[in-house]
């Protein structure tokens, strides 16, 4: 899948999270449901969410310039960072629109709401399987963290489904007034987990703005540069993510009688090994220094 794809997923997600938001706000403005309305908002902010991730898609796929060297990759991680805190946000704010329903009392909400939120859990499910193929294709956290806002969405609509199902017809049949209250309870559970998710796509996003490094694809490289012929040790090596490649900085020990040209041409043969091998390395940045250990 090729990143003008990707950029079509997001567009596509973008289209489809605005006119479910104005559905899910109009059915449940009309059908009395403030889990629906509550369900609306969280679609919104996968609306601007995906305006976030395309702007980051756009940004990222600058070639490196004078000022940007290493290239505009982590505009894709700000992007991730962005939908993740918007996530936090709705979910906050879902729990106190809840919460304000709960000391209003109210009807339950109309039958003819569970056949919207059907709908919308199909199309979002939908979405997130294909957004989130592409995105593990191509590496992209931004594009990650757009498929899980997807998949929070229709977490949100299954749970109001849930909870419209027995605030329409818990009262009734179970003589018990106050399952009126089930709508507000399960848009309050549902940000709950809208919050984890939210926090898990913010982690990843952080780990890469603070230059973490990759410990799975430090031990790959090292094993790979160190069975180069003529590197004696791989003494420093580390790995950051920016966007959808890593950077390496390498300290390669070898034979100190080697002359700079000989050196050099070591260094170029390590890089070209280790980026055949890992594609997913986009710069190596090589320091060569004589090996003292031994004659």
């Amino acid at each position: 899948m090729s990143t003008g794809q990707l950029k079509r997923n997001t567009l596509i997600g973008l289209v489809v999270s605005l006119l479910l938001a104005i559905g899910k706000f109009l059915a449940g403005v009309l059908g009395h449901s403030s889990a629906l309305i509550a369900d609306a908002v969280e679609s919104l902010a996968d609306t601007v969410g995906s305006i976030v991730v395309w702007q980051g898609f756009r940004v990222a796929s600058r070639e490196p310039d004078e000022d940007h060297p290493y290239g505009y990759g982590r505009a894709e991680t700000m992007s991730a960072l962005t939908v993740g805190a918007l996530l936090v946000i709705a979910a906050a704010y879902i729990v106190v629109r809840a919460f304000a329903e709960i000391l209003t009392p109210h009807a339950a909400p109309h039958p003819w709401t569970l056949l919207v939120l059907v709908g919308v859990i199909i199309t979002k499910e939908l979405l997130f399987r294909v957004v989130l193929r592409g995105a593990d294709e191509l590496r992209s956290d931004a594009a990650r963290a757009d498929a899980w806002h997807h998949r929070s969405d229709a977490i949100t609509s299954a749970a109001a489904f849930l909870g419209v199902s027995v605030a329409i017809w818990g009262p009734s049949r179970l003589d018990m007034p106050r399952l009126v209250l089930a709508d507000e309870v399960a848009a309050i559970l549902a940000s709950g987990v809208i919050l984890l998710t939210g926090i898990r796509l913010m982690r990843p996003a952080i780990r890469e703005l603070l230059d973490a490094t990759s410990a799975p694809l430090v031990s790959a490289v090292r094993a790979t540069a160190a069975a180069v012929d003529g590197v004696r040790l791989v003494e420093k090596l580390h790995a950051r993510k920016s966007g959808r490649g890593f950077l390496l900085d390498m300290h390669l020990h070898v034979d100190p009688t080697l002359d700079v040209r000989t050196a050099h041409a070591l260094a170029g043969k390590v890089k070209a090994t280790v980026k055949a091998a890992h594609p997913e390395v986009v710069h190596v940045l090589i320091h060569v220094e004589p090996d003292e250990s031994r004659p």
